[in-house]
């Protein structure tokens, strides 16, 4: 049996996107024969959430997989500065290289899902000294997305530092594992990458989401991280400036750094009645809640450096048969486009609400483009489909010692 560490920030009980992004790929690639070991924090996401710990390390087998939580350092607020955030990146990796040190803990073969980039440390290193394939899992542009959102400034040490470091990763990864075409582009098109890219879709667990018999609610949902990336005051506006029409609710159902600006704006704006923070919620709760919305809400910022993303709620929206709005250029905009199941609004309150509007007053099409939705992924972003193709290139990986 083949034996697959997999590293990553993030893991249940966070509810992150990529922590169910890897929790599914971990208990897929376990039921399909794969021996899985998951190494990650203790739960830390969104930050100043879960409880600190200073114990080294708990291992635990959830669902035919071991996880091994180790120690790092946790921030304890929700928006930690730079040193606080860097700490927290910087020593769970190197903290899962002193651990894959150890003779008892060999493998076939290394996944590190980044961002952050720093999860490729243990891969690089063992890569380069000969003991284990590695395999770069990349889902985001994490130095662009800062430089684009202004948390870091392009040509800063900072980020040459860090561009080095990724060109260095790309080069010497045995395969690179991209959640998007348009990323896969930008990363060929700046780097050096030695390895075959493969498209690895962040996709949906199709079996947990699905529609159930929820009656609707006169309700949209924003199901996710909220952070800096997501346009929500803008939606919050659009929900103030629609509520002469239409006695309509915004859930934002989650967490993160904008969070406690977010809820001082819905307070200035009087918009405490009409958008409610559900706070985050059981994983097991989200296909209800979806389900019983009209429309999702999936407004990215229309900046370039995020025109690679496909988020991860907007599949989850798609898969519980509910039609969505969504903001931004590039990859959401062919999602809309290609399945049936979207409409792209421009980044201001008047055209999300205008967008809103029309769907909401034509629940024929409401119907239509949630059905089409549910199709589209069921084909095309299932989880289960997608473990299995990335199970083809182990094996092929390990197998062949190419």
């Amino acid at each position: 049996m083949k034996r697959v560490c997999i590293i990553s920030q993030h893991f249940p009980p966070e509810k992150s996107g990529n922590a169910s992004r890897t929790y599914d790929t971990a208990m897929h690639l376990a039921g399909s024969g794969i021996d899985v070991t998951v190494l990650a924090p203790h739960p830390t996401f969104p930050m100043g959430s879960f409880t600190r710990t200073w114990r080294r390390a708990r291992g635990e087998v959830i669902d035919g997989v071991r996880v091994v939580r180790l120690w790092t350092w946790q921030p304890g607020s929700g928006d930690p500065g730079f040193a606080s955030r860097m700490a927290y990146y910087l020593l769970f990796p190197l903290h899962a290289l002193l651990w894959l040190c150890s003779p008892r803990n060999r493998f076939d073969l290394i996944i590190t899902s980044a961002p952050p980039l720093f999860t490729g440390i243990p891969g690089y290193v063992l890569r380069r000294i000969g003991c284990v394939k590695w395999f770069l899992d990349i889902r985001d542009l994490w130095i662009d997305a800062s430089i684009g959102l202004g948390f870091l400034k392009e040509g800063s040490i900072y980020v040459r530092i860090s561009r080095r470091f990724e060109e260095i990763c790309l080069a010497h990864a045995d395969l690179v594992c991209v959640t998007t075409e348009e990323l896969g582009r930008r990363i060929s098109s700046r780097y050096r990458v030695a390895a075959p890219i493969e498209l690895m879709p962040n996709g949906v667990n199709t079996d947990l989401f699905r529609p159930a018999e929820s009656r609707k609610k006169q309700q949209i949902v924003y199901a996710g991280n909220v952070g800096h990336a997501q346009d929500l005051e803008k939606v919050a506006l659009a929900i103030k400036s629609m509520n002469g029409n239409h006695s309509l609710k915004l859930l934002i159902a989650g967490d993160g750094d904008i969070r406690e600006y977010l809820e001082r704006l819905v307070e200035a704006e009087n918009l405490t009645d009409s958008v409610i923070f559900t706070g985050i919620l059981p994983r097991e709760e989200i296909p209800r809640l979806l389900s019983e919305s009209l429309v999702g809400v999936a407004p990215l910022k229309q900046l370039a450096t995020l025109e690679y993303a496909a988020p991860t709620k907007a599949y989850e929206y798609m898969a519980c048969g509910i039609p969505f709005i969504g903001c931004g250029n590039g990859e959401i905009a062919r999602l809309a486009r290609e399945s049936g199941a979207g409409i792209i609004a421009e980044n201001t309150p008047e055209a999300i609400a205008a967008s809103l509007s029309s769907l909401l007053d034509d629940p024929a099409k409401m119907e239509e483009m949630g059905r089409r939705g549910r199709e589209y992924v069921a084909e095309h972003y299932d989880r289960r489909t997608i473990t299995l193709r990335l199970k083809q290139h182990i094996e092929r990986m390990t197998w062949t010692g190419a």
